[in-house]
Order: C-alpha cells, then sequence, then structure tokens
C-alpha cells in the first residue's frame, strides 16, 4: 500500500511516499529556514503563503522521486492537529481534494504522534516503551501502548525544550534555528562555565513534569549570578552551559519514568532529538534499548505521517472529508494545580 504523506503544520512543506508503512519511497522537505530567518522566528502568515505557493510542486516532486503517478497512490494522509492553523489548513485542503479526486481513503494525522511513531519505521520497537517527544512546542513523556495508545505521564508547564532553545539562542544571537546553533557551539564549550539551576516542581503529584522557563531567564537574564567565576563568558561556554542543565533536567525525569513504569524501551522524536547531547545521554542508559529517527525523520517530515497513517488504514481506519485542522491537541496537556 503506497501512502502519500503531507506535512505542513508549521514551516516544513514536506511531502513523502511510503509504501506498507516502512519502506520510504520518497520523501522531500522544503524548508522555510531561509526567508524566516531574519526574524529569528517563524512568521506565521509567511509561513502559510509559502505552503500555498509550495505544495503543489512538493507533491509533484515527492511522486516523481518515487517514480510514481498520482494513479499509483492508494492513499493520502495529511497532519491536521497541532500546528499553525493557517499553515495546517494549506495541507488539510490539498489532502482533501486529492484524496476525493482520485476516490482514495484519507486520514488527519495527529502531529504528535506521528512524531512518537516517526523511529518505528527505520528502528522498529516492541511495545510497551517510554516516548519522549521534544521539539519547539512539545516536551512529553509518554507510555506507549500502540501506535495510538499513549498514556501521558509528564509535559513541560511552560516553554517547550526547543522554544528555550529557540529563545536563547535569538537573546544572544548565536543562530537560526536555534537548537542547530547552540548544539553546533557547545561541541567547544565548557558546560561547567555557568552552573545554572534547575526547576523545584513543588505543586501538586506530576514527578515527570518539566519547566523551562526558569531556566530560560536564568540564562538570559542572570548569567553573572550562575559564572563558576573563571570560565570566558564565551558563546560556546554559554550554549553548552545551557545545553548541558536543559538535557539534564529532562533526563532525570526520563530515567525516573523509567524506573517507576519498568520499561526498558524507549523512542524520542521531534526536532530536538536530534541534539548531539541529548543522543548521547538517553544512549547511556543501561540496559535500555533506545531508538531515535534519522536526523531527516526528526525535523517535521511526510514520511512519518504516511508511516503512521499506513497502520490507521491496515485497521480500517479513516477520516471523513468534512474534517478541519486544530492548532491544539488537549490529550497531550496536563493540568497544573
Amino acid at each position: 500500500m503506497k501512502v502519500l504523506g503531507i506535512e505542513t503544520s508549521c514551516d516544513e512543506c514536506a511531502v513523502a511516499v511510503v509504501e506498507d508503512g516502512t519502506h520510504i519511497l520518497s520523501n522531500i522537505i522544503a524548508t522555510q529556514i531561509a526567508l524566516h530567518k531574519p526574524y529569528q522566528g517563524v512568521v506565521p502568515e509567511i509561513a502559510s503563503r509559502l505552503h500555498t505557493e509550495w505544495i503543489t510542486q512538493v507533491v509533484q516532486t515527492a511522486l516523481d522521486k518515487a517514480n510514481l503517478t498520482v494513479n499509483d497512490i492508494d492513499a493520502v494522509a495529511v497532519t491536521n492537529r497541532p500546528g499553525l492553523l493557517g499553515s495546517l489548513l494549506v495541507g488539510v485542503n490539498f489532502a482533501k481534494a486529492f484524496a476525493a479526486t482520485l476516490e482514495i481513503p484519507f486520514i488527519g494525522i495527529d502531529h504528535i504522534r506521528a512524531h512518537l511513531y516517526a523511529s518505528q519505521i527505520e528502528h522498529p520497537l516492541a511495545y510497551p516503551y517510554l516516548g519522549v517527544l521534544v521539539s519547539g512546542g512539545h516536551t512529553v513523556i509518554c507510555k506507549v501502548d500502540g501506535y495510538d495508545t499513549i498514556e501521558v505521564l509528564g509535559t513541560t508547564i511552560d516553554d517547550a525544550i526547543g522554544e528555550a532553545f529557540d529563545k536563547v539562542a535569538k537573546h544572544y544571537n548565536f543562530g537560526y534555528p536555534g537548537g542547530v546553533a547552540i548544539d553546533r557551539l557547545a561541541q567547544k564549550g565548557d558546560p561547567l562555565a555557568f552552573l545554572f539551576p534547575g526547576p523545584s516542581l513543588q505543586k501538586g503529584n506530576h514527578p515527570y513534569d518539566v519547566s523551562y522557563s526558569g531556566l530560560k531567564t536564568a540564562v538570559i537574564n542572570q548569567l553573572d549570578k550562575f559564572w563558576n567565576g573563571t570560565a570566558p563568558k564565551s558563546a560556546e561556554n554559554i550554549a553548552a552551559s545551557f545545553q548541558r542543565t536543559a538535557v539534564g533536567l529532562l533526563m532525570k525525569r526520563v530515567q525516573k519514568a523509567l524506573e517507576d513504569t519498568g520499561l526498558t524501551r524507549l523512542a524520542a522524536g521531534g526536532g530536538v532529538a536530534a541534539n548531539s547531547f541529548l543522543r548521547a545521554e538517553m544512549n547511556k542508559l543501561e540496559g535500555i534499548e533506545v531508538a531515535f529517527p534519522s536526523m531527516q525523520l526528526c525535523t517535521d517530515n511526510g514520511a512519518m505521517i504516511a508511516g503512521l497513517a499506513y497502520r490507521y488504514f491496515k485497521d480500517g481506519i479513516q477520516s471523513p472529508l468534512n474534517i478541519s485542522a486544530s492548532p491544539r491537541v488537549s490529550a497531550f496537556k496536563k493540568s497544573y494545580p
């Protein structure tokens, strides 16, 4: 079964063709990074306009790369939640028209579930496993019992980890995208030059929740307070110290979740799953089988959409053509008293 997967939830116009859920025939990602770089962040209006201008050609390129025509596609899937509403609507409306014209099955896909599934395409893990989604918009620790059966254990109560990376990088003009810039700088820095604090979450019983707002504030506004007094206050040292703390506070929650659940498998997903320090720390976990997506499957991509959609189609699950897009998904939020 050949599934066309479309992903336009943010600033990547991505389309892929995946056969039988695991064989990636093409995976085209038209990035908008250069056009958002002057603003040091994604401008929603620019993103949706570029998706409108690009999507037809990106779909055609994905078909050409796979040596297929539209008549070879058995089903179409698209991200319809969560994300930037204008961007989502471009992909959703295109996918619905594509499916209706060819009279083939159609399904809307949850972007978060797709990221949690991405590593399964290349490195299948037996269920259950601990899923860790780390991106610019989300930080989620969850128990994954099946491709569509997920129990959220912990989330961020404020900034997502990727958002903290981006804001620190923007403040210090490290470069854009911020996560990539900090990872690069950190490899040449002293991670103990600044001893930034981790959060103290005292409210309620939320042992797996994380918070990045305080760390971000400390790095941006209280640098001297946490300086070790000897190391240069260089970009490399700021980046390395921030990255060590940001990843460290996540890993404490991940380790606790693994211990408490008794799970021995872990899969990471999302843009921050490409971070070299995070990968190294997760690979140090003793007795844990760890799966990461390849670098191209960490960022937003159509292959994860098509791969996950195949599982739904295989189980006879489809979406009606009157579904729309939603900027939020309540299932991956937890209230914090």
